[in-house]
């Protein structure tokens, strides 16, 4: 008889269906059972001796929250015997009841119950025994996870040890992961802590991957790319990468629509073994990047989510280097500017009120950070010389120079259709851009010369969930903001020769450190930010503690 591994996992929630994640230990028929009738059932399928089911459910009530059970072969697998958690429900809000988004990004997984957590409390458990507490108060409608979910080249202890009675680790990549038997360790120890499983299970999710998903400076550039290239490991690294995601991630990302158009899906579900199909997939994504589309969009209600992979889109020579594909760069277009001047609500408005752009690597970064990655760029470039280029590859591997503002043309792109989707008639109340990655948090707000969007736009920006912030960093980032590094990074731009950016902008919050979890409260044209830090209580129990409460719009 199976049982379940792992999940289940809420993933996809619309007005009347879901979707429901599990990876079980054999193969079998997963089920689930809704409490008000509704109900969905899918086979397993297997990957690389693993297995796993994605089971759409259909016929919800629109507005109501309904408690589910999870069978499998018709034996009940959840709730867990003696839980000491409520049930987990199926919500499906309405569009007036507006939409609760909290984010974050990098979470080392939590050590196990009464084990010494050295980076302080996990702020998704804190959050899970929140809402288990008072199940029927308020709770996020949808979490997103937005980069660093696993970490393949930074594993715990406890996976060292399990890595270690399987191979050497002497011979590269040493104690980093290297195949996806590896990978399925590091979900099943995130999402087997007890707290995050339950809140997994009855809070749906959105995710997308960033670097250390597959390895710290994952895509950095052309010269870091061949040198990863020429090992004997990273391909097999790389490969299992991509098949892991897919399978714990991105299907669960997809609408049950999307899932039956997809042909990998397919031929996953229907082969004996979907090992060599999504082998396959994976190796295509590579050689090719931009034939295969990790970003995606969610509605929920009136706020559309825009989540960008910024990450394997990139085009990486330099003398063409962009953050998007061409391909990716006109689908983000299309998905942000899709209905906004239809007067989808009737009244003049577009088609959403509020506009979410989910990219794991912040758009807006402190100046002095921002205006020495397009020096490093320029220098990369060639702008001074071949010895300034292999000066600034060095320095762009050593410092992680490689967000938006280390592709300049990205950068303003990005920039200018942030403002033409916030102006003008059909214009959303808010655009957000929502990230992580820099293990801080913060709120920066632009503006453009000659130019105000009628929405009001920031770059909201939520890391770490739970994971060590060094005082080298709290000092570095504190300086970022500041004056005169301000001064400063105007003088490295230019020696660089630099253009200045199309946009500027200032900090309004932060930066605030800690592991915490930011919440966007969106409801009608109004929207309020709260964010809030993990702290540890006298008692041994830890709470969340608001750090900022404000509204946006």
């Amino acid at each position: 008889m199976a049982e379940l591994r792992l999940g289940p996992l809420l993933r996809y929630t619309d007005g009347s269906r879901a979707t429901v994640w599990v990876e079980t230990d054999g193969p079998c028929t997963a089920e689930v059972r809704c409490a008000d009738g509704a109900r969905g059932t899918a086979p397993g399928f297997r990957i690389a001796d693993h297995h796993y089911a994605l089971v759409p459910v259909g016929g919800l009530t629109p507005g109501t929250a309904t408690e589910y059970e999870v069978f499998l072969d018709g034996t009940p697998v959840w709730p867990l015997p003696d839980s000491r958690f409520p049930p987990s429900v199926i919500a499906t809000p309405t569009d007036e009841d507006g939409v609760r988004v909290a984010f974050g990004s990098c979470r080392w997984a939590a050590p196990p119950a009464g084990g010494k957590d050295p980076v302080g409390p996990d702020a998704l458990d804190t959050l899970s025994a929140r809402v288990a507490a008072d199940p029927g108060g308020a709770r996020p409608d949808v979490l997103l996870l937005i980069g660093d979910q696993v970490y393949a080249d930074e594993v715990s202890d406890a996976t060292r040890r399990w890595i270690a009675g399987r191979r050497d680790l002497e011979r590269p990549p040493g104690d980093q992961v290297a195949d996806y038997e590896e990978y399925t360790r590091l979900y099943y120890e995130s999402w087997l802590d007890p707290e995050v499983r339950w809140l997994l299970s009855t809070v749906p999710s959105c995710m997308i991957f960033d670097d250390h998903d597959v390895i710290d400076d994952w895509n950095t550039s052309a010269a870091w790319l061949a040198d990863m290239r020429a090992t004997d490991w990273w391909q097999e690294r790389l490969l299992s990468g991509l098949m892991s995601y897919w399978v714990y991630q991105q299907l669960g990302n997809l609408s049950p629509d999307e899932l039956a158009a997809d042909p990998l899906y397919t031929a996953v579900r229907e082969a004996p073994d979907g090992t060599d199909a999504l082998r396959e997939f994976a190796a295509r994504a590579d050689a090719d990047p931009a034939s295969v589309r990790w970003s995606y969009r969610r509605d929920f209600g009136r706020t559309r989510l825009v989540m960008v992979d910024s990450r394997a889109a990139r085009v990486l020579d330099e003398d063409r280097r962009t953050m998007l594909d061409p391909g990716e760069a006109a689908w983000l277009r299309e998905q942000v500017l899709d209905g906004r001047d239809e007067g989808g609500g009737g009244d003049g408005r577009g088609a959403y009120d509020h506009l979410l752009i989910g990219t794991s690597l912040p758009w807006l970064l402190p100046h002095l950070v921002h205006d020495v990655e397009t020096w490093n760029a320029a220098m990369c470039g060639g702008e001074r010389g071949a010895r300034w280029a292999r000066l600034g590859e060095r320095i762009r591997r050593g410092a992680d120079l490689e967000h938006w503002s280390a592709f300049p043309s990205s950068f303003d792109a990005l920039g200018d259709l942030i403002a033409e989707a916030g102006t003008g008639p059909g214009a959303p109340a808010t655009v957000s851009v929502l990230s992580g990655d820099v293990h801080h948090a913060y709120v920066a707000e632009p503006s453009w010369p000659g130019r105000a969007p009628d929405a009001r736009v920031a770059q909201l920006t939520c890391s770490p969930v739970h994971n060590s912030v060094p005082l080298s960093i709290r000092l570095g980032f504190r300086f970022g903001w500041s004056a005169p590094a301000r001064a400063l990074g105007r003088w490295i731009a230019r020696h660089g020769r630099c253009a200045p950016p199309a946009v500027s902008w200032r900090r309004t919050g932060g930066p605030w450190f800690g592991n915490q979890i930011m919440t966007l409260t969106l409801r009608g044209r109004s929207a309020r930010l709260r964010l809030e830090q993990a702290r540890a209580r006298r008692d041994g129990t830890t709470a969340l503690r608001t750090v900022t409460d404000r509204e946006l719009a």
